[in-house]
């Protein structure tokens, strides 16, 4: 199969509402033909500042207009980031992603800081991510000086969708700051949300924007929705395991390079259900050593229970620094 960008949203419809286990061989194919099967990247989110953001994203604990169980916090000290990446790389984590609650990256003191502790991190051997809302091309640079190696900046939906959860950022602020971090050196880490109050036509848009982008995003996070008491979204029902398993599929079959990575909601998955996914295509997880995603609302498994996940799964950590200078295949 060759790398394409032309995709149409009727072909990715066709794709997603193929039979089920037609559908996952079909990923599972795809997968083998671009990726070592038997390697998951494991990832540490760690979140650098907490709470207090001025969005309304629908869905977020960390917004300061809804009441939840989250407690603001400013921006850690480096020492305490260093020490929780240290005990992250001691337990197989290849990949660190600093979260901060913030709309935009402004240029101050606390950027300062998180540039340093991008520097820091980063020369310990391990991949650095972060996430800290909008940014401007020159702060992407800057953040390229300092040794990223991914900025996640993710769609969370469909354009049609999207001003149904969020109405403090367009849609086009988020692709805007996907091509800001195209001007540099870092990947692109954006994927979206399930569980939303989306319909399957959402998810086919959202996955067809991103699969148009060029070249893809290098990591795809599928996050269920992990219903936070206090948010605008806290009763919103279940998603399906098999709609999860579709978007996986889909995301593989349509981003053949990509990392697809199993993110928020994963604790609720069993054993068997998590395979499920690493058949069809995902080939990343976060972990933890605190039980937590981001926040206390979103569980997260810890590092020995993944560890024993892989093990019992004949799969094994992923080493950094494996897929940037990958060799893409032909594409069009």
């Amino acid at each position: 199969m060759i790398v394409r960008y032309d995709w149409q949203e009727a072909e990715i419809r066709e794709i997603y509402n193929t039979p089920l286990l037609e559908l996952v061989y079909q990923a599972a194919s795809v997968h083998r033909q671009y990726h070592n099967p038997k390697q998951i990247q494991v990832c540490k989110l760690i979140s650098i500042k907490t709470g207090a953001c001025p969005e309304d994203c629908g869905y977020c604990a960390q917004s300061s207009r809804y009441k939840t169980e989250v407690t603001p916090q400013a921006l850690l000290e480096k020492e305490t980031v260093l020490n929780i990446a240290k005990q992250a790389k001691a337990s197989g984590i290849s990949r660190v992603c600093m979260g901060a609650a913030w709309r935009e990256v402004r240029d101050n003191k606390q950027f300062e800081e998180v540039l340093d502790m991008v520097k820091d991190v980063t020369s310990m051997g391990l991949e650095v991510c972060c996430t800290l809302g909008m940014l401007t091309e020159n702060q992407a640079k800057r953040l390229d000086e300092a040794g990223l190696y991914a900025y996640n900046h993710n769609l969370d939906t469909s354009r049609d969708y999207y001003s149904t959860i969020i109405t403090t950022r367009t849609y086009d602020d988020r692709l805007n700051t996907i091509n800001n971090v195209r001007q540099t050196n870092v990947t692109v880490c954006s994927g979206g949300i399930l569980g939303l109050g989306e319909t399957p036509e959402d998810r086919v848009s959202m996955l067809h924007t991103l699969s148009t982008l060029n070249p893809h995003p290098e990591s795809v996070p599928i996050n269920i929705l992990s219903q936070v008491k206090g948010t605008p979204l806290e009763n919103q029902p279940d998603v399906p395991f098999w709609d999860v398993i579709r978007m996986i599929s889909t995301a593989r079959i349509i981003m053949p390079t990509s990392d697809v990575r199993l993110s928020a909601g994963r604790a609720r998955l069993s054993q068997v259900e998590q395979a499920f996914c690493f058949m069809a295509g995902a080939n990343s997880i976060f972990s933890s050593d605190d039980g937590h995603m981001l926040t206390v609302t979103t569980p997260c498994p810890g590092y020995d229970a993944d560890s024993e996940l892989l093990g019992l799964l004949g799969l094994s950590m992923r080493a950094p620094f494996v897929k940037k200078n990958q060799t893409i295949p032909q594409t069009i």
